[in-house]
């Protein structure tokens, strides 16, 4: 049974989130505020998440930060902030998903089954061999999330990477990288890709204003190419 972990400070949406997940056959504990929160995770090691970002000790950010310093539990964030850089803080921060109040319960299960599936799709990838890539000077290190030299990248960062390293000359769509990395409300917040594209690339590239690996496609998405594929 999915053990979920609902964490807010509003009792009546705690008591809602535990009947309606319970009825669908999950086991549910709940947390008022965030030390509670990371004590209870700490203790059960929950399968899911589910996190408002107002707490009245710790905000939810805090907490997201905290639990990634020790697992990849999904993180399906609830809050009322409908901020678009409270968004981009708490996807940085390592949340999965984002979903704002007020919400659709029907929408929430269907949020939490697509994180439940994208994270066993990864824990099978970790499973697989370790895949090493080399993008101009640097050597990407997938299943040991490193590169070379000690340059560090965000959660966010990561899982844009991840996907088109492991599909190596493939035209990946605008639309599945934003649902993909922030969740289907997001597919028409291009702005998003463009800008941790464009970190990425002065990460990465030997010349980020003229990439040979991290290639967008105008209007279409983006494409990693192999050092061997162009000259």
């Amino acid at each position: 049974m999915t053990k979920i972990l609902v964490v807010d400070d509003e009792p009546q949406i705690l008591r809602a989130l535990r009947i309606n997940l319970v009825a669908r056959h999950y086991e549910v504990e709940v947390a008022a505020d965030g030390s509670s929160a990371l004590r209870q995770a700490a203790r059960w090691h929950p399968d899911l998440v589910i996190l408002d970002l107002g707490l009245p000790d710790i905000d939810g950010t805090d907490v997201i930060h905290g639990l990634r310093g020790w697992t990849r539990v999904p993180i399906v964030v609830l809050s009322g902030r409908a901020d678009n850089q409270d968004k981009i803080d708490a996807l940085d921060a390592g949340a999965d998903d984002y979903v704002t109040k007020p919400f659709s319960i029907e929408e929430l299960l269907a949020r939490i089954r697509a994180v439940s599936r994208r994270a066993a799709v990864h824990d099978a990838a970790q499973d697989a061999e370790p895949v090493t890539v080399r993008i101009g000077e640097h050597v990407v290190d997938l299943a040991g999330k490193t590169v070379s030299g000690g340059l560090r990248l965000t959660p966010t960062e990561w899982h844009i990477l991840e996907i088109l390293l492991r599909n190596p000359g493939k035209l990946i769509s605008q639309r599945y990288l934003l649902t993909e990395v922030w969740g289907g409300q997001a597919v028409k917040e291009t702005h998003y890709l463009r800008q941790y594209m464009a970190q990425l690339r002065k990460k990465l590239e030997p010349d980020p204003a003229h990439p040979r690996h991290l290639i967008t496609e105008p209007g279409m998405g983006y494409r990693y190419t192999p050092s061997a594929s162009r000259p």
